[in-house]
């Protein structure tokens, strides 16, 4: 019974760390889309829109990704890049994108 139950434990545990593994990925792909979607906005659409400058905006994402490099060790890093990667997608980026078009009408 002790061998069946070993099995199970290990196939588990493969498939949380490719579930982990898949996470890690997105997330890194997400914060390298966001740096460079800072990188081609005018640097005057963050201040219109009353957020960080693009500089404080490019440090925050680049140390982001070197977080989520880092996040293989500490994973509390990770954690933190998540946040600050998703803070500029959901937030920033489309209100820096709005400015930029203009008016709708």
């Amino acid at each position: 019974m002790s061998g069946s139950y070993d099995g199970h434990v290990i196939a588990v545990n493969n498939i949380v760390q490719l579930i982990l593994l898949s996470l890690w990925i997105v997330a890194l792909a997400a914060a390298v889309f966001a740096f460079f979607h800072a990188v081609r906005q005018r640097p005057d659409a963050f201040t219109a829109v009353d957020k960080l400058t693009k500089q404080a905006w490019m440090g925050i994402l680049g140390a982001s990704i070197v977080a989520l490099l880092l996040a293989q060790f500490i994973f509390l890093l990770g954690i933190v890049a998540v946040v600050a990667v998703s803070v500029y997608l959901v937030d920033v980026r489309p209100r820096v994108d709005e400015v930029q078009r203009g008016p709708r009408w």
